[in-house]
């Protein structure tokens, strides 16, 4: 068979440019492989150390923005005024320790207050027109906070995951989602997840902006599928059904943890922490939230919110754990409560307003304040890569993690044992308002 000339010559130059083509290929995959070994190599020299950590506490408290609590910290990026609705700049006024009411901090204030990142319409929303949200603590108020933020490390840049309240807020902490859910369920009865009433639901927000509602049971991956998957140990310390606070025990909105040997093997009363610190029964990652009285939620007393902080760290500091421990204190929402400064935009969801978040641990940064933008998921993340998880979403995924906030070349420090106060308002009556919870007390 005759082949002519020139196809011989196109089938010589095809073979030449197939060559190239694999040869092209082969390096750029070759640079990819060092590229990739070369962040490897990087992430490890980073996370340094990480290995000291064997216990994670996430201790999860009410409706404070950083404005509100830290705002006069010094060193810190905070504020001691605030912007109204009509271009007026005040002063943020004295606290109380015990709030006259709670303040709206559904989606919808949330997404009004902000303004677009002008932060000048907490004014506006329902419970701030006396400009209640226009308030702060200080150190003489909050003594024992302050007290950890100087010995620990304290982030200005720590962000609620989401425009809204604790019920979404919550789910973040263990799964670095809400399931799109976007405020607290109602007709709930005070049960938020699968055993509320049939008649309950959650207003949602898809990709597109669109409002739905559903019954407030929903089935994503958590955190604590990832560390059962891995044989780790964990436990998520919470009010039981019936009590103060059981509407913040998050997974169960979690239909099959709640309704399946999960939830009584893993879920466990809040009083237990303090049990299992003292006698060296932590877990590889703990939860933690409590009662109304106890949370800070408005109208409950801070100082007794404190007082209930530092008998659960006293008890870690004191227990057997204590060198191998980090505690990640912080607040679920922003509360009504007025923080200067814009939250970044992450997706429709959020970010929300700041909140406050404490680094405790012996391997902590002394008197560090970190300026990383951080949120809820950035907590998961930081789990994530202890003990070498996958991540959840994407909000975990592209999280910042919080390894700059330790130091593991150096020796762990000491306890910090710090003394629990008389409180003006230790014996007041804490009911949540019906108007923003659904009627749950």
């Amino acid at each position: 068979m005759h082949i002519p000339k020139w196809l011989l010559f196109v089938a010589a130059l095809s073979g030449t440019a197939a060559i190239g083509f694999v040869v092209t290929h082969a390096v750029q995959a070759q640079k990819g492989d060092r590229r990739e070994a070369q962040r490897h190599h990087e992430r490890r020299e980073r996370h340094h150390g990480v290995d000291q950590i064997k216990h994670i506490v996430f201790i999860v408290k009410e409706n404070r923005t950083f404005d509100n609590y830290f705002g006069t910290f010094p060193g810190a990026d905070g504020a001691t005024t605030g912007r109204l609705s009509t271009g007026q700049v005040i002063p943020l006024g004295q606290a109380p320790d015990v709030t006259p009411h709670d303040i709206d901090h559904s989606y919808q204030a949330a997404v009004t207050a902000i303004d677009g990142g002008a932060m000048d319409r907490f004014d506006l929303i329902a419970g701030g027109k006396d400009l209640l949200g226009y308030t702060q603590y200080t150190e003489s108020d909050l003594p024992n906070y302050f007290a950890y933020a100087r010995d620990f490390v304290l982030v200005d840049a720590f962000f609620s995951s989401l425009k809204g309240p604790s019920f979404p807020n919550h789910l973040y902490t263990v799964g670095a989602q809400s399931g799109g859910a976007i405020n607290n369920p109602s007709n709930s009865q005070g049960r938020w997840g699968c055993d509320s009433p049939t008649n309950s639901r959650v207003q949602t927000l898809d990709e597109d902006d669109q409002l739905g509602r559903v019954y407030p049971c929903f089935d994503f991956d958590t955190l604590a599928d990832r560390l059962e998957e891995k044989g780790l140990s964990w436990k998520y310390y919470a009010p039981e059904e019936g009590m103060s606070g059981y509407i913040w025990s998050a997974l169960d909105a979690i239909r099959h943890i709640r309704l399946t040997s999960l939830w009584q093997l893993h879920v466990v009363p809040t009083e237990q922490f303090v049990q299992d610190a003292q006698n060296g029964n932590l877990p590889a990652v703990s939860w933690v939230v409590t009662s109304t009285a106890q949370s800070e939620h408005p109208p409950a007393s801070v100082c007794v919110g404190e007082n209930w902080t530092v008998e659960q760290l006293n008890a870690l500091m004191q227990g057997p754990a204590w060198a191998s421990t980090v505690v990640f204190l912080t607040w679920d929402d922003f509360g009504g409560f007025y923080d200067h400064v814009p939250p970044p935009v992450a997706d429709n969801f959020g970010f929300g307003p700041r909140v406050p978040l404490l680094v405790i641990s012996p391997w902590a940064r002394r008197g560090y304040i970190a300026h990383t933008t951080l949120e809820f998921s950035s907590v998961l993340k930081f789990i994530e890569e202890r003990f070498d998880l996958d991540p959840l979403t994407e909000r975990d995924e592209d999280a910042n993690d919080l390894v700059d906030s330790f130091d593991f070349d150096r020796h762990p420090r000491p306890p910090l044992i710090l003394s629990t106060r008389q409180c003006p308002g230790a014996n007041a009556q804490v009911k949540l308002a019906p108007e923003f919870h659904n009627g749950v007390q």
